[in-house]
């Protein structure tokens, strides 16, 4: 067993009704039994960089991932989709952002032509700030985002929303005892985000290396990151989608369209250097920044080479090419995101938590791609079909 923190050998894990009630103690001689013989069994997998529907999350359950965090859907689509997962059991949990605070005619709105979507808020004052972050949590948003993108990354430039906006919206979340995660895919952008307070990243920059300043001021500020290095690896064309599609313990899993649009790539800045991505994550990590495993799936075709749930397994291994050693990579997506957003009744294994689990054969404590070999779901306590 991988207990959310380390590996801890043969366990019993005795689950009633949605929580885990004991781990270690004899099976109650009545209980139904679950053979893990040649098995790991982990918590349930988070995936902290999501866009969220139904549909996907029901996707992203079969393949163990039993929270998502999305970073950025309208009210209109995430009001049903939080009462799903909320009623059901079927499909994986879900917090979110809202929409995310940006500059008018700005990213991500070049990416959402066609879709119908309604006008994005925005704010063009730092004195409207506060109102656009209380407007966020009036929505049922748990966090903020705030989007700090000029477009280099994705081939087509947009408007930035200023620095003092940014920085006048961190102030007012705080206020509010709301975290606020920057999507930020440049150095200059980082910095920006830095300086303005935020507390965590949805991506890491893929424009140059990470200089021993920029780690130091993501430790001194205590910001987390979530590097989303399968969005990297798209963007600067060293995609692992098409591997991750030929593999048969995805396909078993992944509709035929979801398939497709996970073997293909942005490929939009091939010449960013995807080698110095893999370098600042371990760099970061080895200078205690907290790292978190997410994928950036969306909900629609408009994420060239994501998929839920595949795709934070492919996150995982790109980890593991990053530094990571498999027990901290799957940290990053249990114990970690679970702390970091203060989700305390998961991400471990542990008496009182929720019976969110996932049964895989061989060790990916050991080695990172057994997290594909799924034997068995469950989410509070209901086993997933399979």
């Amino acid at each position: 067993m991988f207990d959310g923190e380390q590996p801890i050998g043969v366990r019993t894990v005795e689950v009633e009704g949605t929580r885990i009630v004991a781990v270690g103690a004899a099976a109650p001689a009545t209980a139904e039994r679950v053979d893990g013989n040649g098995a790991t069994l982990l918590p349930g997998l988070i995936d902290a960089h999501t866009h969220a529907d139904v549909e996907t999350l029901g996707q992203a359950l079969r393949f163990g991932v039993t929270t998502e965090f999305d970073l950025f859907s309208f009210p209109h689509t995430m009001h049903p989709v939080r009462r799903a997962a909320a009623e059901r059991t079927d499909i994986a949990d879900v917090r979110s952002s809202s929409v995310g605070l940006t500059a008018p005619g700005g990213h991500p709105t070049q990416l959402h032509g066609g879709l119908n979507d309604p006008e994005l808020p925005t704010v063009t004052r730092p004195e409207d700030a506060a109102r656009f972050v209380d407007e966020r949590i009036a929505e049922g948003a748990d966090y903020i985002k705030v989007l700090i993108e000029s477009g280099k990354t994705l081939g087509k430039t947009v408007p930035v929303v200023e620095e003092r906006i940014v920085k006048a919206a961190v102030a007012a979340a705080h206020d509010r005892d709301r975290m606020v995660i920057a999507h930020a895919l440049t150095l200059d952008a980082t910095w920006q985000a830095l300086a303005a307070g935020v507390d965590g990243f949805a991506h890491l920059f893929i424009d140059g290396p990470a200089t021993p300043e920029l780690i130091e001021a993501f430790r001194a500020g205590g910001a987390f990151l979530t590097p989303t290095l399968n969005l990297l690896a798209s963007l600067t064309g060293r995609h692992l989608g098409a591997v991750l599609a030929g593999d048969s313990r995805v396909t078993g899993r992944l509709p035929q369209p979801w398939t497709d649009n996970l073997s293909r790539e942005f490929n939009t800045l091939p010449a960013g250097n995807f080698d110095d991505a893999l370098a600042a994550v371990k760099a970061m990590h080895e200078a205690g920044v907290p790292i978190l495993a997410g994928s950036d799936a969306n909900h629609h075709f408009g994420a060239l080479g994501m998929a839920h749930g595949a795709s934070l397994h492919g996150e995982l291994q790109l980890l593991v090419r990053a530094g990571l050693t498999p027990t901290e990579a799957l940290r990053a997506a249990t114990s970690v995101p679970a702390t970091t957003f203060g989700l305390h009744d998961r991400g471990r294994i542990t008496p009182g938590a929720r019976a969110d689990l996932l049964l895989v054969d061989g060790d990916p404590t050991s080695r990172i791609s057994d997290t594909l070999s799924i034997r068995d779901v469950w989410r509070s306590g209901t086993r997933a079909v399979q």
